[in-house]
């Protein structure tokens, strides 16, 4: 590899540190190529890259990236995880694909500017993944709305159920339409003004029917033109 080719080497690892959110170093020792293909297929999906790389151009590339933390974990045979998705997802990954091959051993890492050790590295493994959590998160802030469309819904359920019991008591307690059309019609009969109209034309028969009776005052006058009642001089004059 000629200076110019280790310069584009330098720079594009320099690149890779300085877009990365994480960066995670293995000892990747044993990998097989086909292995290695599938390593990067699963790291894919949390948007990282898999990168075997040369110690001495790796130092360099730190330097040029401002990031000297990373220098002290390239040591052996070392391959960096540039993560510029989900460091959990990333981590989980790798921590999988350890468990199963029993290859890449963690030898720590960098996250978000801050050292990680191989023992921090294996407990981020065992995080949720970011979609998991903003799950939980989602579930979180809308279970308060979700109990209060609940309490709604039921509110509303028992007003319904109310009404229908008001609704049924009134239709039991009305009359029958075809069978008291006619009562309907009338007026009742304790109301003023209110009388019937038969009960009216019952009343005039009758006080025609009836004969009339002479009223103490018409008798007195008839009686007063006997001669009999009448004084007489006679007693006028005596009295004089």
């Amino acid at each position: 590899m000629n200076r110019a080719e280790k310069a584009a080497v330098i720079d594009e690892i320099a690149a890779n540190i300085t877009d990365a959110s994480a960066i995670f170093a293995v000892d990747y020792r044993g990998i097989t190529v086909e292995q290695a293909r599938d390593l990067r297929a699963r790291l894919r999906a949390a948007d990282a890259t898999f990168r075997v790389v040369k110690n001495s151009l790796t130092e360099r590339a730190a330097d040029a990236a401002g990031v000297e933390r990373l220098k002290p974990l390239l040591e052996g045979p070392t391959a960096l995880t540039f993560v510029r998705g989900d460091g959990a997802s990333a981590a989980k990954a790798l921590a999988d694909f350890a468990r199963v091959t029993q290859l890449l051993a963690f030898k720590g890492g960098l996250m978000d500017g801050a050292a990680l050790s191989p023992a921090e590295l294996t407990a981020i493994s065992r995080l949720p993944s970011r979609e998991v959590l903003y799950g939980q998160l989602v579930g979180l802030v809308a279970s308060p709305i979700s109990g209060l469309a609940r309490t709604l819904n039921a509110l509303i359920a028992n007003l319904a159920i109310g009404l229908g019991q008001v609704r049924d008591l009134k239709q039991a307690g009305e009359p029958a339409p075809a069978d008291n059309a006619g009562s309907e019609a009338q007026a009742p009969a304790d109301e003023p003004g209110a009388e019937p109209a038969e009960q009216a034309a019952t009343a005039q028969q009758q006080s025609a029917s009836e004969p009339e009776e002479e009223s103490p005052q018409a008798s007195s006058d008839e009686h007063s033109d006997d001669p009999e009642d009448a004084p007489t001089d006679a007693s006028t004059s005596d009295d004089e």
